[in-house]
């Protein structure tokens, strides 16, 4: 059944309109099956009914004429229910409404299920038949894995069709609203970028053509141009080659001939595709009748096809100057688009260009949009639907807030877009205008702001004047831009440089925190769960030569000054701190005894740990007693207070820092830190943002850190609120049930005092 199954949604998956495909799954399963009608219903939410998008056994001229309400006869209660529904006589059963035009009156037995998507009825699959019977557990096994197979490809055609039009000329594009995670603020427009550069058959767009006898040009130089390649690497051989090789040369030139591929590739053209498009249908569909032969043999052939295929694509592309016209060079205001936005490939590309990021894998505390929120970048995260190379070279609206991403935008939208921009450019010269004054709440609370340093020097540099110091400096990623560790010379003038930076202020460092998302390429770690696996201080502690080597470069670049302040990250156990204080105390006596002979001032740094794993909750009165400040993580807390891999889209909708279990925790937290006495700040993303930072301040806590770009934005909502409103505010959302009743509690107030556009489109 499992192979049957891949045929078919391979089968449909070569097909880029939607409509032909689903009518050929429709009749794959007919006749698969053995039944005597198969039906595919596609739900129109606009118009809350089911249409009869493909049918075979039905009656042909009610495909788009029959429109079923959601609550509406059998079809209506399979998505109504989401399950499967099988009934052995459909016209006895009381929700069985008769529809003319469909031509049913034959059919007794049905069975039908739902096609979902993230959590959403996309349509409804049916099988019927004449014969009045139940059908069995395997057909309804295999109707239900179908049905889960399809909802993704179904998905995917969707946009694959929005993004080329099934008009024969791609004029004027239609727009298309792709739904994404809010990774970073802020409203975006420019063109899409995709930093893959790689041309092939596997991530070629299909495209419309407007001029065929141009196309079928192209496409017979491009074959002309393989096949005087394809000679000259067979003349190279010896004459004592292997059959084998000598064979896939023939197939070669056979293919190459223009009665083979050439006349299904032209005919193609002819229906209005242009070459490249055509050669990637005719070929697939080649190449999966090789996959799904017996013959391992044939079999093998599959990937000659598709070898001597490309070969045809870089030719048709290609000019004969050997220039592509797929220009790969960025211009103008920029949407850079990648299956997983890196680092390096922010710090490569330029910024004047840049206006927004989409990624296509992440979540909104995946790294990528911590660096973008670093930036000031707006992102979208979590695209799953589409690819790079379908949004390459789209105009592109963007929206930071609620996560969408606007595909060739119609006029008006593109007009309202444009004036919200403005109307935040306007906020945003307010806020900065602002920026010196003292951090303090209209009623004279002081709340002091920290940066988290370290993801971009050049970025943080910048705004770091308006910080209190420093409440996280994360060490780790200078050691993930080397490809060997950094000798514990090049960490002291690092660290130095970054300590002597603002010598009067507090300077927090993390002790290395790799492992989970953050892997060094010198020293991997394979696991099936790196998250709950060997990082942050359990990998330090098992190689102390790494963590004493990191210890005695941040000592010695503290000579002489006061403002070090070392932090332990992954806290677990008391056991934990012991021994990292252990080996600090070893590192702190080596350097005295190094510098005793010296006039200098080495000064014991103060001990923190990050409170992130939520077996540390229950013992903080002890922990107390170890270290001299507490820092919160919220992003590590929330990924394991809520059992949610913040990297994993199919669950990041169930990541949220406002979880009322979170905001829980951080209350208890702060109240437990102030009953011991001990300094807690809060270092995660929830700090910098408006709503979580008034709530923090409610909660008790006075010092916030955050990446350097909120900074401002965070000060002039401290000085915009009272710290009294701010309990008022926490006492309401400690009532919710869900984090979307503390967003609303959250939105209202940021309303009411003329903050809204810190978390939505505008002013």
């Amino acid at each position: 059944m499992l192979t049957t199954l891949k045929r078919i949604v391979q089968e449909m998956n070569q097909i880029p309109d939607l409509d032909q495909a689903l009518f050929r799954l429709a009749s794959r399963v007919k006749h698969t099956m053995q039944v005597d009608s198969c039906s595919i219903y596609l739900a129109d939410y606009e118009k809350q009914d089911f249409v009869l998008k493909a049918t075979d056994g039905l009656h042909p001229d009610a495909v788009e004429l029959v429109r079923i309400g959601f609550s509406e006869g059998l079809i209506g209660l399979v998505g109504q229910r989401e399950e499967p529904l099988n009934i052995e006589n459909a016209h006895q059963h009381p929700r069985f409404k008769h529809y003319p035009e469909v031509k049913e009156e034959n059919y007794n037995a049905f069975l039908g299920t739902p096609i979902i998507h993230q959590r959403k009825v996309l349509g409804v699959i049916t099988m019927q038949q004449k014969a009045m019977r139940r059908f069995g557990e395997d057909e309804e096994a295999f109707l239900v894995t179908l049905a889960t197979q399809l909802a993704l490809e179904i998905t995917n055609a969707d946009i694959r069709g929005a993004l080329t039009p099934n008009a024969a000329v791609e004029s004027v594009p239609r727009q298309k609203n792709v739904r994404g995670i809010a990774g970073s603020p802020g409203l975006a427009v420019g063109t899409g970028y995709s930093t893959d550069s790689s041309i092939s058959l596997r991530n070629w767009v299909v495209k419309r053509c407007t001029d065929k006898d141009l196309e079928i040009r192209l496409y017979r130089r491009g074959v002309e141009l393989t096949r005087k390649h394809v000679d000259d690497l067979s003349g190279r051989l010896d004459e004592a080659i292997p059959d084998d090789v000598k064979s896939i040369f023939q197939l070669y030139h056979h293919l190459l001939d223009a009665n083979s591929l050439g006349r299904e590739v032209e005919a193609k053209i002819r229906e209005g595709w242009d070459a490249a498009s055509s050669l990637k249908m005719v070929v697939e569909d080649y190449a999966a009748k090789f996959q799904n032969m017996e013959d391992p043999y044939m079999q093998e052939r599959a990937i000659d096809i598709v070898d001597l295929s490309n070969r045809i694509l870089l030719n048709i592309l290609y000019d004969n100057k050997g220039k592509t016209p797929v220009n790969n060079e960025v211009k103008g205001d920029s949407i850079l688009v990648a299956e997983e936005v890196s680092a390096s490939m922010l710090a490569e590309f330029p910024r004047a260009h840049l206006k927004g990021i989409i990624s296509i894998r992440g979540s909104n505390n995946s790294h990528a949009a911590i660096l973008a929120r670093a930036m000031g970048v707006p992102a979208v995260m979590g695209c799953q639907n589409v690819s790079p190379a379908l949004l390459n070279g789209k105009e592109i609206l963007l929206d930071g807030y609620g996560g969408e991403v606007i595909i060739s935008p119609e006029k008006t939208i593109r007009n309202e877009f444009t004036q919200l921009i403005a109307e935040e450019a306007t906020l945003s010269e307010r806020i900065d205008a602002e920026a010196w004054q003292v951090c303090k709440t209209q009623d004279g609370c002081r709340i002091a702001l920290y940066v988290n340093a370290g993801l971009s020097a050049e970025i943080e540099a910048t705004q770091f004047a308006n910080a209190d110091g420093i409440g996280l400096y994360r060490t780790e990623i200078p050691f993930m831009l080397r490809e060997r560790f950094p000798s514990e010379q090049e960490q002291v003038e690092l660290y130095r440089q970054i300590l002597m930076a603002s010598p009067e202020q507090p300077i927090t460092m993390r002790t290395l925190d790799v492992g989970g998302d953050k892997p060094l390429p010198y020293f991997p770690i394979n696991e099936e769960n790196p998250f709950l696996g060997w990082r942050g201080i359990r990998l330090t502690l098992d190689h102390p030569e790494i963590f004493l080597v990191q210890v005695r470069a941040m000592l010695r670049a503290s000579i002489g000054l006061t403002n070090l302040q070392i932090m332990l990250p992954m806290i677990s156990s008391v056991a934990e701190v012991q021994e990292a204080r252990r080996l600090i105390d070893q590192a702190f006596f080596e350097i005295s005894d190094e510098v005793k002979d010296m006039d200098v001032l080495l000064e014991r740094p103060k001990l923190g740990i990050m409170l992130e794993v939520p077996s540390v909750l229950y013992q903080l009165p002890q922990l107390a007693r170890q270290v001299d400040f507490f820092s919160v993580g919220s992003n590590d807390l929330t990924q394991y207070l809520l059992a949610v891999d913040r990297n994993n889209t199919r669950v990041a909708s169930l990541y949220n820092s406002y979880h009322p279990a979170v905001l829980s925790a951080l209350y208890d937290i702060v109240k437990q830190a102030d009953a011991n006495q001990v300094p807690v700040t809060v270092c995660g993303e929830i700090a910098g943002e408006p709503g979580g930072a008034i709530l923090l301040m409610g909660m008790g806590y006075r010092k916030l850190s955050m990446n350097a770009h909120n900074l401002r934005k965070i000060n002039w909502v401290v000085r915009n609120v009272s710290l009294e409103e701010s309990k008022q505010l926490l006492i309401k959302t400690l009532t919710a049930s869900t984090h979307e009743e503390v967003f609303v509690y959250i939105n209202q107030y940021l309303e009411q005092r003329g903050l809204g556009g810190l978390v939505r489109a505008g002013s």
